[in-house]
């Protein structure tokens, strides 16, 4: 089944580990409404979505250093913001909104190669795109980035609430 679908054991195993952490990042997002690296979904969206960034820098299907390359660092870096933001403080009084945004764009990012990859293989034999620079591939990766927008949207509206809910209120400062 590999062969059919040009995709090595290595190539697999990061496909594996990269689903893994898109159903735990959305885990998160369904039961906690938001990706926290206090939750067990939450921490495993975040090492699984490193495992596949890092697992993801050896893998060279077109031949050398390039867009998916780039990619997985930058994936690592939102990442390591996100930790930042949530297990330092690093934004102060923004670091909530931080947060849930670094590691909301971190899940976006899974969807750019995922679709990339799929779509230039399925269906067998006539696949829906040529290569990664095919024109079709805007309407489904242009999807997901609007969902994102929509989220990004939400979870600055929801950290709002939460920080208005937490804030002492007259006379209880």
């Amino acid at each position: 089944m590999l062969e059919l679908l040009n995709i090595t054991a290595f190539g697999a195993f990061h496909t594996v580990i990269a689903i893994i952490g898109v159903v735990a990042g959305f885990v998160a997002l369904i039961r906690y409404r938001q990706i926290r690296l206090n939750t067990v979904a939450g921490s495993s969206f975040f090492w699984f979505t490193i495992g596949a960034a890092v697992t993801g820098l050896f893998i060279f299907r077109r031949g050398s250093f390039g867009a998916p390359h780039v990619l997985s660092l930058l994936t690592l870096v939102v990442l390591a913001l996100a930790w930042w933001a949530e297990r330092r403080n690093g934004f102060g009084r923004l670091s909530g909104y931080a947060t849930v945004l670094f590691n909301l764009t971190a899940l976006f990012f899974h969807f750019i190669p995922a679709f990339v990859e799929t779509l230039t293989r399925v269906p067998l034999g006539a696949p829906f795109a040529t290569g990664p620079e095919d024109t079709r591939l805007f309407g489904p990766i242009g999807t997901a980035f609007v969902a994102y927008l929509i989220g990004a949207v939400w979870q600055i509206l929801r950290q709002r609430r939460i920080g208005r809910m937490l804030a002492p209120g007259p006379g209880l400062a």
